[in-house]
């Protein structure tokens, strides 16, 4: 078939990776370079870099609503849209352009974490199962029919970006086979339950803020969701390592200054925190930290 693909992160190269060795892709749609970094210097979005590197046609639009953009697509006459973690919502003058509309790879199993953020957001409610959905997009919130869902586990201690290429590369493949049955068609399109729906909204920075008051298993939930960005932060550190700990004691106490970790005692439950980072400082072994600042056992913070 011939495709265009909407996609930005890294999250999305996989997906244009799996479709490539089957489909011509006519065109790929990104967000405009931004600045990032301490130097703040323009940068491409991983699936552009990928679209020149692969020689496809190449569109970085600010905004996709005018006439101008829609005859874009229409001119490639594309048979089907692919879009992957775009970052905007796709108006219904252009879900129309393809014959077989647009299909979206989601970071969650349907209809659970519409929204921004599924991933990090299953992660924090300390969900054990995630997966990926193919689905129908349409002009509501993540709210169209599936065409496959496919499930993994989330280990205990798995973080954001990891479990963010496992389910790129489960959903590439996903996507793969959706096309498959499209172009044959034996595709299925199955409703959502939306009284089930619960929402992923995007991540604010002061939701890495922490007190030691939470318990140990929603902190420690957190700062796997919150992995690389936002991150933890305790008052003007930031918990850039840590792991659950055995101990208990009153909120913020510290129960163990070792060359092997902090351990601070929660609102339940003890973290053992292993590396900190000072304002403007690289990341730093908690204990040379927490000696430098003149923590003690005992002392509560």
């Amino acid at each position: 078939m011939r495709l265009v693909f909407f996609g930005t992160p890294d999250f999305a190269v996989p997906s244009l990776d799996a479709i490539m060795r089957e489909h011509e892709i006519a065109l790929v749609v990104a967000q405009p370079d931004k600045p990032a970094g301490r130097g703040m210097k323009m940068q491409a979005p991983a699936v552009a870099v990928r679209a020149r590197e692969l020689g496809l046609l190449l569109l970085q639009p600010p905004k996709i609503r005018n006439e101008e953009f829609l005859s874009e697509v229409a001119r490639v006459s594309p048979d089907c849209g692919i879009v992957v973690a775009y970052g905007k919502i796709l108006p219904k003058a252009l879900l129309d352009i393809p014959r077989h509309g647009f299909l979206n790879i989601h970071g969650s199993v349907l209809p659970l974490w519409r929204g921004a953020a599924p991933i990090q957001r299953s992660i924090e409610a300390g969900d054990r199962l995630t997966g990926v959905t193919i689905m129908r997009v349409d002009e509501e919130l993540d709210h169209g029919p599936m065409l496959r869902i496919e499930t993994t586990e989330i280990s205990p201690d798995e973080r954001t970006p990891e479990l963010a290429r496992r389910l790129s590369s489960i959903g590439g493949d996903a996507l793969a086979v959706v096309l498959r049955e499209i172009e044959s068609g034996t595709a299925v399109e199955t409703p959502q339950d939306h009284a089930r729906a619960t929402l992923a909204p995007k991540i604010d920075k002061r939701e890495g803020e922490i007190t030691f008051d939470e318990t140990a298993h929603a902190i420690y939930n957190r700062f796997r969701a919150f992995d690389p960005w936002p991150g933890i932060t305790f008052r003007d550190l930031k918990l850039t390592d840590m792991r659950p700990a055995d101990g208990n004691g009153a909120p913020r106490t510290i129960l163990e200054i070792a060359d092997h970790g902090v351990v601070i005692a929660c609102g339940d439950g003890a973290l053992r925190i292993l590396e900190m980072q000072r304002p403007g400082k690289p990341r730093t072994p908690a204990a040379a930290i927490a000696r430098g600042l003149g923590w003690k056992a005992g002392h509560v913070l």
